[in-house]
């Protein structure tokens, strides 16, 4: 059953809404959860089956890697796309910003691995380094995970967008910098700010539809939509789905 929905602005005279016809399926953060991902891909298709919109896509807004097992997995899902059997964008989330850096620095390791990198390594089939590994042991790393990365995951992951947008709503990873225009925001930001943006009662031109910021729940705010419900611990991976002025979860 679809969920009302609110007015767009302060007076506005209609709710946020996407263009007749429209459906849309928005993803939160995977986590290497390549079980759950597999499962509601086939929530996602059936239904689909059953909507009328002419027109239907999915949204998955980044973070498809470390902490949960299957990486590798959830890479090769995307990397062929149609989640649903629907076209699909992939954004960039930050967890995929830290790996395609680690490729290139090595300088990024120890950061990346206290993020849930070692999971990533593990399913590539690469031993995860010790916290106290030394440099050489680092270079070493990024040396085999270089080698065990199959290309075509490389070059999918660098060449995702940052953002999406569809009617009165903006898909994004991280969410925006309050106060900067929306087609003014800079790429650090869309993939990793949180207190300010999760603070702001902002109308930001559009209702930013985000992921990065796990809660148990879906949130659901006058300006923003939350739909990172900790797939890696919770084993709740949220599907958000919009069709012209009304909201549903999978």
């Amino acid at each position: 059953m679809f969920l009302p929905w609110f007015s767009r602005k302060a007076g506005a005279q209609r709710p946020a809404a996407l263009p007749p016809g429209l459906r849309v399926y928005a993803i939160g953060d995977v986590h290497g959860r390549a079980d759950l991902l597999r499962e509601l891909d086939e929530r996602i298709a059936a239904d689909a089956r059953g909507g009328s919109a002419r027109e239907m896509r999915t949204v998955l807004l980044g973070d498809y890697v470390d902490r949960g097992p299957d990486s590798r997995e959830v890479v090769e899902r995307i990397v062929r796309g149609r989640l649903g059997g629907l076209p699909t964008t992939c954004l960039l989330g930050n967890h995929e910003a830290m790996l395609l850096r680690f490729l290139e620095d090595v300088a990024e390791a120890r950061r990346w691995l206290t993020y849930g990198g070692r999971a990533t390594l593990m399913s590539y089939g690469v031993p995860a380094a010790r916290g106290d590994a030394t440099d050489a042991a680092l270079g070493a790393l990024q040396r085999e995970f270089r080698d065990r990365f199959p290309s075509e995951h490389r070059d999918f992951l660098a060449r995702l967008p940052r953002h999406a947008s569809f009617g009165d709503y903006f898909f994004v990873h991280a969410g925006i910098r309050p106060g900067v225009p929306i087609e003014r925001q800079n790429d650090t930001d869309l993939i990793w700010i949180r207190e300010e943006f999760l603070a702001s009662s902002d109308f930001h031109g559009r209702i930013v539809v985000h992921g990065h910021s796990y809660k148990h729940e879906p949130e659901v705010m006058p300006n923003r939509i939350g739909i990172d419900t900790g797939a890696y611990a919770t084993g709740r991976l949220t599907c958000l789905v919009l069709e012209r002025s009304d909201l549903r979860f999978l």
